[in-house]
């Protein structure tokens, strides 16, 4: 028997991504089905996404949805069963999915994600004919006030569970948007979506969901202290076991060497070899001299949780090491300028593209010989995972999902033949500067770091424990006992 499952997203991969909360909600539901679970994925309908619905049917319409008309369509695209938001007054703007052109927040970002969480509740009541999901699965803070809704409405709900992918990000507004909410006067309250003075949507949720998950067991037991819990740690040590850590995977059949279409020579833990030439094709894209040393890579927003002005300070030392770099991302403009900076000074050693761009990264992954990520906080992070699977050797910093994805390269794990790559601690300069000496120690032995290689291209990244970990918690809520 199978059971459905309503998903409740901001983006979703490949339509439309900006993080790892995309390539999550894009790769969960088919590594699910595995266990019997059907999920839907309601997201919103922003321009780029409503390119590739095109002329889907409509599944339920909305007569007024904060200030206008809306309409669910059901499509499927990628093999993604979608219901995506058709709501142009809320979604149809230039920009991102959260920000303007000008990079900035998007002035009614309360009412669009409210909306999302208020259609999401209706659809898990009934709103579409046929369709009754057992769970609403909502993640993040602007999928957060689904489960709000639901617990509101006096009517039977299905369960729910909110997942946390980064605490940092709360969606808190000013307590002037609550009246525009729908919801009931009682709400406002510290079991509500009060918090301190203002509306806290991943608050509210949070406080309303069966189950609270995080994407990795240590960032589980970060956020229940005080230095991790970003404000919200008193409220989640009395969750108990109502909170649970389930470390991210990747969509390996996206993420496979062996098949990637975007990378220009196809390899395999089997072929390693082949891989040598995917770096001198990395070397030509950024205008890097053809030579052996190793190439460092990073992946990722350049901002200062992920660590990344740890690396942009370090350029020149790393150019002295014999280190040459290739950055890709974009993010906090002073960031960016060092690493720009760092480029007019190295040239020759180290390439810059500032901007996201999904088929590079794959090529950056394919064809570096590390990646960095010296994040000071990461609840799991992806970019390590793909490093695993692409033989690109993570270097990490030791914390949230970093710390329970990679194997650190000490002198046990290395004899044993099971370490995968780097970690140091704490997130320093210091730290990052004496785990990229090991690095390169490492690496003068071209044997041990064949097999630091091969560890790592073996190491299992997929969805197939964590999506095995879900469907229990999920069978659990609803009291199914099959194994």
């Amino acid at each position: 028997m199978t059971t459905s499952v309503l998903s409740v997203a901001s983006e979703v991969f490949p339509l439309i991504k900006t993080g790892g909360l995309a390539d999550v909600a894009g790769a969960l539901p088919s590594s699910l089905a595995a266990h019997d679970f059907a999920v839907r994925t309601l997201m919103p309908g922003y321009p780029d996404v409503m390119r590739q619905v095109g002329d889907a049917p409509v599944a339920c319409r909305f007569a007024d949805l904060f200030g206008g008309p809306a309409r669910v369509l059901a499509a499927n695209v990628g093999g993604l069963d979608l219901l995506v938001l058709d709501a142009p007054h809320l979604y149809d703007r230039t920009g991102g999915p959260y920000v303007t052109s000008a990079g900035h927040d998007h002035g009614d970002n309360w009412a669009r994600f409210a909306a999302l969480s208020k259609v999401g509740a209706e659809i898990g009541q009934g709103a579409i004919s046929g369709f009754a999901p057992a769970i609403v699965h909502a993640h993040d803070w602007q999928a957060a006030l689904t489960p709000v809704y639901l617990a509101v409405s006096g009517r039977a709900r299905p369960k729910t569970v909110l997942t946390i992918h980064n605490l940092a990000f709360q969606g808190n507004f000013p307590y002037q948007i609550f009246p525009g909410l729908g919801l009931p006067p009682a709400a406002w309250s510290i079991e509500g979506v009060e918090y301190y003075g203002d509306v806290g949507y991943l608050k509210g949720g949070l406080h309303a969901a069966d189950m609270v998950t995080t994407v990795s067991p240590t960032y589980a037991e970060e956020i229940l202290t005080p230095t991790g819990g970003m404000g919200l740690d008193g409220l989640l040590r009395g969750r108990g076991e109502g909170l649970v850590g389930i470390v991210n995977g990747i969509d390996t059949a996206v993420w496979n060497p062996k098949t990637d279409p975007d990378i220009p020579h196809h390899y395999s833990p089997r072929s390693p070899k082949s891989r040598s030439r995917n770096k001198r094709a990395l070397e030509t894209e950024f205008g890097l001299p053809h030579e052996d040393g190793p190439i460092v890579a990073v992946v990722s927003r350049l901002t200062w949780q992920k660590g990344l002005d740890l690396v942009a300070d370090a350029c020149d030392s790393l150019v002295e090491r014999g280190v040459r770099m290739v950055v890709v991302g974009s993010g906090e403009p002073m960031i960016e300028g060092r690493f720009q900076a760092a480029h007019v000074r190295h040239a020759d050693r180290i390439g810059v593209r500032i901007g996201y761009d999904e088929a590079l990264s794959h090529r950056v992954q394919a064809g570096a010989d590390a990646i960095l990520v010296p994040s000071r906080f990461e609840p799991c992070g992806l970019t390590q995972l793909y490093g695993l699977r692409y033989g690109c050797i993570p270097v990490v910093a030791k914390v949230g999902g970093l710390a329970d994805t990679v194997i650190d390269a000490n002198y046990a794990a290395v004899t044993a033949g099971v370490a995968t790559g780097i970690i140091f601690s704490p997130p320093s300069q210091e730290g990052l500067m004496d785990a990229v000496d090991r690095m390169l120690r490492l690496f003068a032995d071209p044997a041990g770091w064949r097999q630091l290689q091969l560890s790592a291209m073996n190491a299992d990244v997929s969805w197939r424990a964590s999506a095995g970990h879900y469907a229990q918690l999920f069978r659990d809520l609803i009291g199914d006992q099959r194994p």
